[in-house]
């Protein structure tokens, strides 16, 4: 749990690492959409955040920033974040007892505090402001508490307003998303207050880049993005690669196999877990 911002890595080196992924990507034909900073963690804690995205604004490509807005009430965090193209932000609950129960916040933020530097931030923002809502079942589903977000989310004024539920393995076993009847109520009150609403509910695909070196891929995107099994065996199809990867991967303790919701993920092993408390496969 960190909440004061601080450098993790020089700019230069990200740089330089971004510079690399990009022209091996585009030797390899592939479309790059937006450089996205999604990190293992909150974008905004890097106190470098601002550099980065103007240095690699240099490479003309769109950059996005997804934020889960706990430092949004900071100016400088308001001021790097403003020179993105795209940047959402995530507005799990408008209560404090619900948001508490959902995010679980460093006991430094402030709720109200929150709400008012993402409405701050959207008067100013000339991008593209996108809004994320996660729905957890018996947490933050409730009737009157989306209807809550959806108010405040008609102050925010966003381009567009997801909701989203857990579709990949959460941090919790116990998460499950809401039923249809309550997406499809939520879905009904966020159109009532917003002019732009879309769902998160299923598969977002397998349309994930290949640069040829399999392995690399697979960590590289498996850092910040469990992979079901199949959206792996495409990409070592488009790697010119077989399941052997996968399996080595596995045995070294750089990648763990998961289940969720009948489907198979694959994700990168946490650097502070060893094999032996890895899941069995």
């Amino acid at each position: 749990m960190e909440s004061e911002r601080r450098a993790f890595y020089e700019p230069e080196e990200l740089i330089r690492a971004v510079r690399e992924r990009v022209e091996e990507l585009r030797k390899a034909g592939e479309r790059i959409d937006y450089l996205t900073f999604v990190p293992d963690g909150e974008p905004t804690l890097d106190s470098n955040l601002g550099e980065e995205i103007a240095a690699l604004k240099d490479l003309g490509i769109p950059v996005a920033v997804i934020s889960n807005a706990s430092l949004i009430t900071r100016e400088d965090v308001r001021e790097e974040l403003s020179r993105a193209d795209w940047v959402s932000l995530k507005v799990d609950a408008a209560t404090e007892a619900v948001w508490k129960r959902v995010n679980r916040p460093h006991k430094a933020l402030s709720l109200e505090g929150i709400q008012k530097g993402i409405l701050e931030f959207a008067r100013n923002f000339r991008g593209t402001l996108a809004t994320e809502t996660m729905l957890v079942s018996g947490v933050n589903d409730a009737p009157e508490e989306i209807a809550a977000v959806a108010g405040f989310l008609a102050e925010v004024k966003p381009a567009i307003a997801y909701i989203s539920i857990p579709t990949r393995p959460p941090a919790e076993p116990w998460v499950k998303p809401p039923t249809e009847e309550v997406l499809a109520r939520a879905y009904a009150i966020f159109e009532e207050r917003l002019p732009h609403v879309e769902l998160l509910i299923g598969y977002e695909g397998d349309a994930f880049a290949a640069s040829g070196d399999a392995a690399h891929d697979l960590l590289s995107i498996t850092a910040v993005h469990p992979m079901r099994e199949g959206a792996v065996e495409e990409l070592l199809a488009r790697d010119r690669a077989d399941w052997r990867v996968v399996e080595e991967l596995i045995h070294a303790g750089k990648l763990v196999e998961l289940e969720y919701s009948g489907h198979r993920f694959y994700m990168r092993a946490l650097p502070s877990r060893s094999p032996r408390e890895r899941p069995e496969n």
